[in-house]
């Protein structure tokens, strides 16, 4: 059985790289959600969680002892300091617990979906990365009617992610997302039929 080579999915925010996951999803491929790993490791219990109360202080947990998100990113949105405090103790061990579940993919191809695939240096773990690219003012539109935030929170997003031309550097493959679901679905078809020719993620 040869082991499955790894396909990295990213795209900035409202690119429709959720919308690409499902269906390569749906298509039977083995797929590990980079944020899906951070939420892990910082739940009640994990050492990540009781560094980052010890760093930061009670403020950044809820009652309940979980992560108040809000909180924290209010810190290290202010702080580059703090957030690459942050960045440094949690990256390692959303990278392990993603190793972990990229082990047992059982598809010719699993896809390791990541916003900061190419911020976190997760883009090393893959052998091919495929972008999910969008113009500006969809990814903005989409974002504000997704999650009704004003549209300069969504610009303060797009702006701490990589910059289109240096996702664009890395990506193998380009999925431009600017027409309608229908049509998206059969270009992760199209992808899809083409990654199961490659032998290590390469033709």
């Amino acid at each position: 059985m040869n082991t499955p080579w790894i396909l990295g999915l990213t795209g900035g925010i409202g690119s429709g790289k959720s919308a690409v996951a499902a269906h390569f999803s749906e298509l039977g491929v083995h797929l590990v959600d980079a944020d899906h790993a951070a939420r892990w490791v910082v739940e009640p219990g994990r050492p990540a969680l009781a560094k980052i109360a010890e760093h930061f202080g009670s403020g950044v947990l809820q009652a309940d002892g979980q992560l108040d998100r809000a909180a924290l990113r209010q810190r290290i949105f202010a702080d580059a300091e703090e957030r690459r405090w942050l960045e440094s103790l949690l990256h390692p061990l959303i990278g392990q617990e993603i190793s972990q579940y990229l082990a047992r993919a059982e598809s010719p191809y699993a896809i390791l979906v990541s916003p900061l695939l190419i911020e976190s240096g997760q883009y090393r773990m893959t052998q091919r990365v495929l972008l999910v690219d969008a113009p500006e003012a969809a990814q903005l539109q989409r974002t504000m009617q997704r999650d009704n935030v004003p549209e300069a929170q969504v610009q303060a997003i797009l702006k701490v992610q990589a910059s289109r031309e240096e996702r664009l550097k890395h990506a193998d493959d380009v999925l431009l997302n600017d027409r309608d679901l229908h049509w998206l679905q059969s270009e992760v078809e199209r992808l899809h039929n083409f990654y199961l020719t490659l032998r290590g993620g390469q033709p």
